[in-house]
């Protein structure tokens, strides 16, 4: 049986593992061994990061439209199930862009939020 040399194999898997550490400082781009494992903690980072993200800008959101709330004397719940019990289904993303860039708009949801809020206060009591 012949020889199989792995030289071509390993020499474009350190060639990819080297051009993907372009960026990186010191050793960590050089240095093959530092290089991939910086590479293997960054892509598990990058992972990771991706679904955070989601989670830190809901809670941004929720933290603008809160402030926003409370601005009118109406706590973010309040607010929140004022909306959805009046039918409104607009989300935290579009919610907390019109708190910031378009107050006259966030005002008339507050409105019909704090409508819903007190034409819906007997029906609680009651049962």
């Amino acid at each position: 049986m012949a020889r199989i040399k792995r030289g071509l194999a390993k020499t474009k898997r350190r060639r990819k593992v080297m051009k993907l550490v372009k960026g990186f400082r010191a050793a960590r781009r050089r240095n093959y061994r530092v290089a991939n494992e910086a590479l293997l903690h960054s892509l598990a980072y990058a992972y990771r990061d991706r679904r955070v993200r989601k989670r830190d800008f809901r809670a941004l959101w929720i933290s603008r439209i809160n402030a926003a709330a409370r601005r009118e004397g109406l706590s973010y719940s309040r607010f929140i199930d004022g909306l959805r019990k009046s039918g409104v289904t607009l989300n935290r993303k579009a919610l907390a862009d019109l708190a910031v860039s378009d107050q006259a708009a966030f005002d008339s949801l507050l409105q019909v939020a704090k409508a819903r809020l007190s034409a819906g206060a007997p029906d609680r009591l009651a049962s």
